[in-house]
């Protein structure tokens, strides 16, 4: 595969003069980019894309230069080696892919309105100037930038404006900086500001076709955010302002422009009177992820992009721990248990996932670095693992002598491992060795030989294994002090076991807190002791015991038929991380029981016996004296009693939707998602669903749009679904930004499931061209891997994906999501009976 060149290699950027003629109806722009630097030989190349160079001038004179699209350059000739500055004029087009300097589309009172922004992470800062588009090529930017600005517009950056002259406005010099973090909005937005303590302005920035009082929640998280980190990093935020921008179309979630921080609307907006804590709580850890990369990233930089998880890993770490301090009330560890841990622990279980340090050449291998459950979530599990072995202060310790050092420069892993050791005095560096550059995890075994309690470790997998043998350096954590705090080698004998049990109170148990990033396999006896403490436990460690226990009924290790006993133990806790897993479990039971059939009825009494009496308790109504967990659990038991079709739940979900009149704004956030689908599966007509449908395309409220996608996708009419899937490539109703959301419902749905796929076969190349260039596009074939479970569809699956597999951004994942699906056709088929069996036992 070609390689990357390294441009830095020969020519090192020191400052940057940028500027810019954006032209929104024509769709193009007009540049001029002044570099100056320090030329290593007199032949340089500069990185460009779809940029058409209209010359390029040293001194005031013409350069003949060379292009090369296929490998983004064009090459020229200085007069001489050393201190040399390049002017290169050149045009290029909007793009409309959500890269680059891109479009995003809006309506305020029927009027269609523009709002232009930037996407130049990872390698998309080419798309808007030349220059040397790699993290390790620091320089300063001065911008400046005209339009075909209307009256009330405004534009903001990375620094404060410093002038505007003839129409051209004029930003101050930034900081040292990587390409990839320049940034700018501009457009008619409304704004709301506020000031740190050490006197940061923070601001809010969004289009006017939301509500003012939206801006109120993230702006309040933010500069709260700010003042935490300042304290937390003992490191000042380097800039005077921080800006929070929501674009109506955008790709990733959020991106940590220095200074300009971009996001999706529904990442960002929230409306103060009527969302779920739920989704109150995935926007606050959104913007303190962003925030945290102002030091962690932005500030200090990777070297190559092969070191993206010291960016990534770092901030989703740094979220929950900065949440966790604004929010107490709010448990957020739990949530991060409830969802990153899992999410981490499925991913990493498959054969062939990328370690978390993974070496990348090629630009689309680039992109596919973005796994989310490996980069952050499992990223953030190990560091969250570092932090209990080292203690908070030695953490803070080092991360302040970190950034002091390498502040305005590019770092790998050892220099945060070194920071972290000096300060903790241990070799953090050998540790996370072996879970940084290998793939996957342990499962550690504790089980009695002859009277001793052994540990012993081996690769854990759901699927098929590769072979290797791999050993990491796990931190046991048991609940005994005495034990040994690492299992480094396969297998280790932790002592006489009626000593160690007398030693404590309680089941003998490892990964406390479940902090290290592997799961236990306790033997028939000791496993007997866990289930026996169930109840005093912790929330975190119950969760831990179905985690692990799902975990291995996944791979094959026990059956799923075990889960079932356990769920009864645990659905009336009044945890939402403990009824998180419950119905996580649940969930996978779906997958056993075919539609209409016996076994069905079974899982659906099952699912209403777990559910009742936490439906009873918390009703429909949040009420002032319920508690965070309470907030939480209640939307999950809802769906639940739906699914048992639950007359508790269904009766006064429908009288609920009918006593709003067709006004889905009306409805409370917390039951909204339920009574959407309840209307839509139960009480369903073609003028509900038309209401539902314009209620979509007209709401500028992102929450609201999830719920209403997710009851219209989930209708049992195939003709309303093929009416949605005929929507798919129509931007008017449906943003290609929220297209993956669509698919994935309508492919779930089994009344759609053949609409969908059959799409995605066909439009193929229409979805390539629109969202190939995307860090995210690969993930429309995971959410294939996550729903299809026959042996039918694994081989269209196959059939399909045959000519794409060697693709560099698609690679890695077809061949793990044909491990994924061949995994759960042959767990199902092996435990279909078993399953079915306990579910009637269960049921009666």
């Amino acid at each position: 595969m070609t390689s990357i060149p390294r441009l830095l290699e020969t020519f090192k950027p020191q400052h940057y003069d940028l500027y810019l003629d954006i032209n929104r109806q024509n769709k193009t722009i007009k540049g001029e980019t002044k570099i100056q630097g320090q030329a290593k030989q007199a032949d340089i190349a500069l990185h460009q894309h779809d940029l058409v160079i209209e010359s390029v001038q040293v001194a005031g004179q013409d350069l003949a230069f060379t292009m090369d699209n296929d490998k983004d350059l064009f090459y020229f000739t200085l007069p001489a080696a050393g201190e040399s500055e390049i002017t290169v004029k050149y045009h290029a087009p909007l793009t409309d892919n959500m890269n680059g300097i891109y479009p995003s589309y809006y309506q305020v009172d029927g009027q269609q309105k523009q709002l232009v922004s930037t996407q130049f992470e990872t390698y998309f800062a080419r798309q808007a100037f030349p220059g040397v588009d790699e993290p390790a090529a620091k320089a300063t930017f001065s911008l400046a930038i005209k339009w075909d600005e209307q009256p009330g517009e405004t534009v903001i950056a990375n620094m404060p404006e410093e002038k505007v002259v003839d129409g051209v406005h004029y930003f101050q010099e930034t900081v040292k900086m990587s390409t990839y973090l320049v940034a700018f909005a501009l457009g008619d937005m409304q704004a709301k500001k506020a000031k740190t303590k050490s006197g940061v302005e923070v601001g809010v920035f969004a289009t006017k076709a939301h509500p003012a009082r939206d801006l109120d929640f993230a702006l309040d998280i933010a500069t709260r955010a700010i003042d935490f980190y300042e304290d937390y990093y003992q490191t000042p935020y380097p800039l005077p302002h921080s800006w929070q921008v929501a674009l109506p179309d955008f790709s990733a979630g959020a991106m940590e422009n220095w200074g300009i921080v971009t996001y999706r609307e529904a990442y960002l907006l929230v409306d103060p009177d009527n969302t779920a804590l739920a989704v109150k709580q995935t926007v606050a850890t959104v913007i303190t992820h962003e925030l945290a990369h102002q030091w962690f990233g932005d500030l200090v930089t990777m070297k190559w992009w092969d070191e993206l998880w010291l960016n990534e890993s770092f901030a989703n770490m740094m979220e929950f721990v900065a949440v966790d301090a604004l929010e107490p009330d709010w448990h957020i560890w739990e949530s991060f248990n409830a969802g990153d841990v899992q999410a981490a622990l499925k991913r990493d279980a498959i054969k062939g996932v990328q370690p978390v340090h993974v070496e990348v050449q090629h630009p689309e291998e680039i992109d596919a670095l973005f796994d989310p459950a490996i980069v952050y979530a499992k990223g953030a599990r190990l560091l969250v693992m570092v932090r209990s072995l080292i203690g908070d202060n030695a953490l803070r310790t080092g991360l302040k002598n970190y950034f002091a050092k390498m502040k305005y420069s590019n770092a790998s892993g050892d220099d945060l491992w070194a920071a972290l050791g000096e300060a903790s005095g241990q070799d953090i560096g050998a540790i996370m060795k072996t879970w940084l550059e290998q793939g996957g995890y342990p499962i550690v075994k504790l089980q009695l030989e002859d009277g001793h309690l052994i540990a012993s470790q081996e690769q854990f997998n759901i699927g098929p294994k590769d072979g290797k043998k791999r050993l990491w350096q796990v931190p046991l954590k048991a609940n005994r002090a005495d034990l040994p705090a690492l299992l480094s080698e396969e297998k280790l004998d932790l002592g006489d076991y009626d000593e160690i049990k007398a030693a404590g109170q309680g089941a003998v148990r490892l990964n406390v807190g479940n902090a290290g990033h592997y799961i236990v396999k306790y033997d028939q006896e000791l496993l007997a002791d866990v289930l026996g403490d169930l109840d005093s436990m912790d929330a975190i460690s119950q969760a831990q015991v179905l985690q692990d226990n799902l975990l291995q009924a996944q791979a094959g290790v026990i059956s799923y038929a075990d889960l079932i006993w356990l769920l009864p133990k645990l659905a009336e806790k009044r945890s939402a991380l403990v009824n998180d897993l419950v119905y996580q479990i649940v969930a996978g039971l779906k997958n056993f029981v075919d539609p209409k059939s016996q076994a069905e009825s079974w899982l659906k009494l099952v699912v209403n016996h777990l559910s009742e009496e936490q439906i009873a308790r918390l009703g429909w109504d949040a009420e002032d004296s319920d508690t965070t967990d309470d907030r939480l659990i209640r939307p999950v038991v809802l769906s639940a009693g739906l699914y048992g079709e639950n007359p508790l739940v269904l009766n006064p979900a429908h009288e609920k939707f009918e006593a709003v009149k067709g006004d889905v704004t009306k409805l409370p956030a917390d039951g909204r998602t339920t009574i959407l689908l309840n209307e839509i599966k139960n009480f369903n007509s073609d003028e509900t669903f038309q209401t539902l449908w314009q209620a979509y395309r007209q709401t500028s409220n992102a929450s609201l749009k999830n719920d209403l996608r997710t009851a219209l996708t989930a209708s049992p009419k195939e003709a309303q679904l093929k009416e949605l899937v005929e929507h798919f490539q129509n931007a008017d109703y449906i943003k290609p930004q929220d297209l993956r959301g669509w698919f994935a419902g309508v492919l779930k749905n089994p009344a759609g499931q053949e609409l969908a796929w059959t799409w995605l076969r066909d439009q193929w190349s229409w979805l390539e061209e629109k969202l190939g260039g995307d860090m995210e596009f690969s993930s429309y074939v995971t959410v294939i891997s996550r729903i299809f479970h026959t042996e039918a569809r694994l081989r269209e699956f196959k059939d399909f994906f045959a000519d794409k597999i060697d693709q560099p951004g698609l690679s890695r994942e077809i061949t793990m999501d044909i491990d994924i699906i061949a995994s759960r056709v042959a767990v199902e088929s092996q435990q279909k009976s078993a399953v079915e069996a306990a579910l009637a036992i269960l049921a009666q």
